[in-house]
């Protein structure tokens, strides 16, 4: 089944559908940490955390995020193959780090954006060489 070239239409589509997924990203980070800390090891305040979770405003914008996402997604992949729209939405690689510098002032390390620049590096390829077998 053969589907249709990525437009610019769709493009933009991609990169709305990677900054919703960002954003969603950071309020659920938001959520976590408005909470109390959950040891993996030690479930007992469980309930605190769910209770403290479910009432932070950040977990329901996540969810109105991921659900808007889903369709935005799922509209993209009506109109074009997913072995195309994978890669091309991989902005979000970009998008994470540098929203997690601005707004939970976390710091990334140089090795690590040279991870992502290997990672975005292979997208590249991988993008480049389903061109190619068209």
């Amino acid at each position: 089944m053969s589907k249709k070239k990525v437009t610019l239409t769709i493009l933009l589509f991609l990169i709305f559908s990677d900054i919703l997924e960002t954003f969603s990203q950071l309020c659920f980070k938001k959520t976590a940490l408005t909470g109390s800390a959950l040891n993996i090891l030690d479930f007992s305040n469980l309930p605190a955390f769910l209770s403290g979770a479910i009432s932070s405003p950040f977990l329901w914008i996540s969810f109105l995020l991921v659900l808007t996402t889903f369709i935005i997604w799922s509209t993209i992949l009506s109109k074009i193959d997913l072995s195309v729209a994978v890669p091309v939405a991989s902005f979000s690689y970009i998008l994470v780090p540098i929203t997690s510098i601005i707004f939970l002032h976390e710091k990334v390390a140089l090795l690590r954006w040279v991870g992502i620049i290997f990672i975005l590096s292979g997208v590249i390829f991988v993008s480049l060489t389903s061109e190619e077998e068209k």
